[in-house]
């Protein structure tokens, strides 16, 4: 069977339940279709609201909320510039914890390209600038990739712990 190996009491199912899921907060912040097209459009060196906008196809109201939301949850921060004749607006520059997010859309975008683009293949493809080797996104212990079924997750809090509500 092809599953993640449980250990200790994570073992019985039954006994736990996933409530504050590293998973479900981080769906929390990026769980919607704009606010992964926008910081797709970030890597891709857009900063500016009316570009975000208009790149990822969206309103400029979802665009504002979604941009509002990300600076909100540190994934952005908001820079003053000024155009002569312009008034001050802002634009948007990616975060340490917004860059972190990268590897997690790469992963999204290698999924979509195995399995979702036509007979044409995938519209990108990622190399290393320094090297020109490709790059792919993948679990990895030190030494090899790590397949779902050698995947063993083990508890950072006890039992008892378990069964607080803040976990």
């Amino acid at each position: 069977m092809d599953a993640a190996r449980l250990d200790g009491f994570l073992a019985d199912r039954d006994t736990w339940r996933a409530t504050h899921c590293s998973i479900a907060k981080a769906m929390d912040v990026v769980g919607t279709r704009s606010a992964v097209l926008i910081l797709r459009e970030a890597y891709y060196g857009t900063t500016r609201f009316d570009d975000f906008a208009q790149r990822v196809g969206i309103t400029e109201a979802v665009a504002a909320a979604r941009l509002r939301e990300l600076t909100t949850e540190g994934l952005f921060e908001r820079s003053p510039y000024k155009e002569p004749g312009q008034r001050t607006r802002y634009e948007y520059v990616l975060t340490e914890k917004g860059r972190d997010l990268l590897p997690a859309v790469l992963a999204l975008m290698q999924w979509g390209d195995k399995y979702l683009q036509s007979e044409y293949g995938p519209p990108l493809g990622l190399s290393d600038d320094a090297t020109g080797d490709p790059v792919r996104v993948e679990v990895r212990s030190p030494d090899r990739e790590v397949p779902l079924r050698d995947l063993r997750l083990t508890p950072n809090f006890t039992e008892e712990e378990a069964r607080r509500p803040h976990l």
